[in-house]
């Protein structure tokens, strides 16, 4: 779904983190089609977010690489 590459989002507060993507919908509905039950588009993206997929550290955070 990335091509092996981290999305980098940049956002200024906590505030602009989305809970979820066109990207967390699409695998969210891929996966349904797989026969995966309880697996919304919110659930996606967090793990998008555990794994390394979507890197949302704020600019303020120390862990933000521009």
């Amino acid at each position: 779904y990335v091509d092996n590459k981290p999305i980098e989002n940049h956002f200024d507060t906590e505030g602009d983190i989305p809970a979820r993507t066109a990207l967390s919908d699409k695998i969210s509905k891929d996966l349904k089609k797989h026969g995966f039950k309880f697996i919304g588009s919110t659930i996606i993206y967090a793990y998008m977010q555990a794994i390394g997929i979507v890197n949302d550290h704020v600019k303020s955070c120390h862990l933000y690489k521009a």
